[in-house]
């Protein structure tokens, strides 16, 4: 199959799509040049090469398509996957950086069923003294009341802002609530929305491509970022489209790299695929969510997304923990820009697992991995680390005036 077959037989009418669209208007010509000739199997022996190296697949992502990437991974085996997305580097920036070679960052993920200050602020406090929440501070919401949000925002914010802690916080609410709290005034980090790669099933997330630009544009214009300017987060994860029978007749995989094409559009600090979450009727067992794991983070990363993974699974799914340490391990390997950290790794609110703050210590423990460069220079003030290492806990960290606030 030759690639460029994918450039004049679209998956989804052009016509009809505005995904469709938007991978066919912005594809870089001349950044594919140098794969125009290759079939997807020569694709993947290039790939496999000495010769793509970092700085070469940087150079041809924009002239990489979705249905491209998805069709390369299908020659591959999961070792393939894991070489070529190690190789794929890249780095965004907000308030810290992000993606740099050898470094893992970690969302901080404090959310509650009542979203309860309390019960919030004490994970948020759990997950710093156990040096996670470079990637991100960030809040499922129990509610989707502007007011409550707002507020969550404002609590958030006066905790960074209070110990000066270099990163970025998100409430991960609809795209037109946290555009009307930025009207409103509040402290607006990232803007976050769940993404598919259809235009029906983005319609069924209440979304399109005209109001992303807008919220992008109007957190930008905020600029409370300091080291650089990547405002949006989004998640995506295989399966969505297929659900909402928005798929269009294409396979979930394929369906769900055509959702990176929406978010590189939008040069995002963060992006996840929440592997396991939406439930064996997509993923059965295991073995198929590390699959789709690992093809997932391929594809964003060939195709130079700042690719992050939810390592989850539902209690009704043929999997288990040691799942999730596999597949952990693999993306860790991998080179993946960021995972979730979850107090125990039970999200009481989602009422789903996914992985802990030890989970973080223990893939950068055993790989090496080091956290984002600010952030542990934040951890060393506050003595909560020190050379990449936790420390001790003890009355002497400034940060357990928090613990006395939450107790």
């Amino acid at each position: 199959m030759p690639l460029v077959r994918f450039l004049s037989e679209v998956v989804i009418p052009y016509e009809q799509d505005e995904v469709t669209r938007l991978i066919i208007d912005t594809h870089d010509q001349q950044a594919f040049a140098p794969l125009s000739s290759m079939t997807v199997g020569e694709f993947r022996n290039w790939l496999l090469s000495d010769a793509a190296d970092s700085q070469r697949l940087a150079e041809v992502a924009a002239g990489i398509t979705p249905e491209m990437a998805a069709a390369v991974s299908k020659l591959m085996r999961n070792q393939d996957l894991i070489l070529v997305a190690r190789k794929c580097r890249v780095i965004t920036r907000f308030r810290n950086t992000l993606g740099l070679p050898g470094h893992l960052a970690v969302r901080l993920q404090p959310n509650h069923p009542t979203d309860d200050p309390r019960g919030i602020a004490a994970a948020v406090l759990d997950g710093l003294l156990y040096g996670a929440g470079d990637a991100v501070i960030g809040i499922n919401p129990a509610t989707d009341s502007p007011s409550a949000i707002g507020e969550l925002l404002r609590r958030l914010d006066d905790v960074r802002e209070r110990y000066a802690i270099p990163t970025q916080s998100c409430v991960l609410t609809h795209v037109t609530t946290t555009l009307e709290l930025i009207r409103q005034g509040a402290p607006v980090d990232l803007v976050f929305q769940s993404i598919a790669g259809t235009e029906q099933a983005n319609r069924g997330f209440g979304i399109n491509l005209a109001m992303l630009d807008e919220a992008r544009q109007a957190a930008r214009a905020l600029q409370r970022g300091t080291v650089g300017h990547n405002v949006m987060y989004f998640e995506t994860g295989q399966g969505s489209a297929l659900s909402a029978n928005a798929h269009g007749g294409v396979d979930q995989q394929t369906c769900e790299a055509r959702a990176y094409a929406v978010a590189r559009h939008f040069q995002p600090l963060l992006v996840n695929t929440v592997v396991g979450f939406i439930g064996p009727e997509y993923l059965y067992d295991g073995k198929q969510i590390i699959r789709a794991g690992l093809e997932d983070h391929f594809c964003g990363k060939l195709l130079g997304l700042p690719m992050g993974c939810d390592i989850c699974y539902t209690n009704h799914a043929e999997a288990d923990q040691d799942d999730m340490d596999t597949l952990l391990t693999l993306l860790g390997t991998a080179g993946v820009h960021f995972i979730i950290g979850v107090p125990g790794a039970d999200d009481i609110m989602l009422n789903y697992q996914s992985t802990s703050f030890h989970d973080a210590l223990y893939v950068r423990e055993v790989l090496g991995l080091k956290r984002a460069p600010e952030f542990d220079d934040w951890l060393e003030r506050m003595q909560i680390a020190l050379a990449g290492q936790l420390l001790p806990q003890g009355p002497q960290q400034p940060l357990l005036q928090l613990a006395q606030e939450v107790a």
